[in-house]
């Protein structure tokens, strides 16, 4: 197995037995290579004080995840591994215990021989999600997003016995913290294909509880609008379609396009579509971009903006340009009426929408001989609006200009 090679520890400081489980058995089986290797470990007994030790030799960092369970994790460079005491009294109870056959199957290390009691290894051939039982779905209802984030990642397709289950049980998933809940979401629409699963997610009505409202019927067609949005973005601008795909920051992996995707199961209403992401733990940064978009984007599906207008409204979008141009492409604004903004927006040299000052406020608070005070910030904002207005072009006359507006005022 792939996994095996390159390992960052010595596998004889190892019990016996000891089970490779989870997603790293799955990929392989799949001919997946994974960019960074996560491994989840099962041991009979002494898991915590396997992860102890693997860390202290190695100098790794160690995390308790579930004393009561036994889980720990060691913390290598490159690598995660998760360490868990076994559920049962075999590693076949164990696997018993699990959500679908695809994630029941183990891999021993010692003897190299995988462990499979639930055919999940013919699933996977057949990219097939089968659960194991109803039960175990009830166990952690956080199993029934699980599976169409899966589907998403591996385009697997659900089986018709599982969903079925899924649907009857969605009113669990209230019962599920929303961080958890949130994480799977993040999971999901990061994939390449998550329209698609995001639109069986609501068919199946899995999102109702935690959005509090009825998710419209034209939910779908919204999605596929915008994907004809994107698509077309990607074509005529290129440089604003890789944007769309940047992480929101270094610590928060999704992307604006994900958040995009995701504000279409919001309410128009500004205040009920910040309730909703706060129910789900968004992060504030999540918030403001769905926020400014939802208030700014009305603009750009009105009239034509003046030059002052468009000033104002950059400022106001800032970062968040792009997805407000795929979201008024998706609402029916056809492209070739948005180019100029766009042009404009790709342009660094465009005094619009990336202005830059002729003066400072220092500068002016010398050559007006006035005190700091927010009277600067209004001259200085009437200075870039009178320079895009072609008023003004040089500091000197940006002073000047500073000096009759002042009179004016007093």
């Amino acid at each position: 197995m792939q996994f095996l090679e390159n390992l960052p520890f010595n596998l004889d400081l190892l019990p016996k037995p000891v089970y490779v489980v989870g997603g790293a058995v799955r990929d392989a089986l799949l001919g997946r290579v994974r960019a960074e290797l996560d491994l989840d470990l099962v041991v009979p007994t002494g898991a915590v004080d396997l992860a102890r030790k693997l860390a202290t030799e190695y100098r790794a960092g160690f995390v308790l995840l579930d004393p009561e369970r036994q889980i720990a994790r060691v913390v290598f460079p490159g690598m995660t591994v998760d360490i868990a005491q076994q559920d049962g009294e075999s590693i076949n109870n164990d696997l018993a215990r699990r959500d679908y056959t695809l994630n029941a199957i183990a891999y021993d290390i010692q003897t190299r021989m995988t462990v499979d009691p639930f055919c999940g290894t013919q699933d996977i051939h057949q990219r097939t999600i089968r659960m194991l039982s109803r039960d175990n779905l009830i166990d952690d209802p956080l199993r029934l997003l699980r599976a169409y984030r899966q589907g998403a990642q591996l385009n697997f397709a659900i089986e018709v016995q599982t969903r079925q289950a899924i649907r009857e049980l969605v009113p669990l998933l209230t019962n599920v913290a929303a961080e958890r809940v949130l994480a799977e979401l993040r999971y999901l629409l990061l994939t390449s294909n998550s329209s698609q699963w995001l639109a069986a997610m609501v068919a199946d009505e899995l999102l109702i509880g935690w959005l509090e409202l009825p998710i419209g019927a034209d939910f779908a067609a919204k999605l596929s609008q915008f994907d004809r949005a994107c698509e077309l973005v990607r074509q005529h601008y290129p440089a604003l379609d890789r944007e769309l795909d940047r992480p929101l920051r270094d610590t928060i992996a999704i992307s604006r396009r994900a958040i995009g995707r995701f504000m279409l199961l919001l309410s128009s209403d500004l205040q009920i579509a910040t309730t909703q992401m706060l129910r789900l733990t968004f992060s504030s940064a999540e918030i403001q971009v769905a926020s400014t978009v939802i208030t700014y984007l009305p603009q750009l599906l009105s009239k034509p903006m003046s030059l002052t207008e468009q000033y104002f409204w950059f400022q106001a979008v800032d970062n968040n340009f792009p997805l407000s141009i795929v979201l008024a492409i998706a609402a029916g604004v056809e492209l070739l009426s948005l180019a100029p903004l766009i042009d404009r927006y790709l342009d660094p040299q465009d005094l619009v929408a990336h202005p830059t000052p002729l003066v400072n406020g220092r500068e002016l608070v010398e050559f007006l001989k006035i005190p700091p005070s927010p009277t600067i910030g209004k001259l200085l904002t009437e200075i870039q609006l009178a320079r895009i207005n072609g008023e003004i072009s040089t500091p000197s006359e940006a002073l000047e200009f500073a000096r009759e507006l002042l009179r004016v005022m007093n």
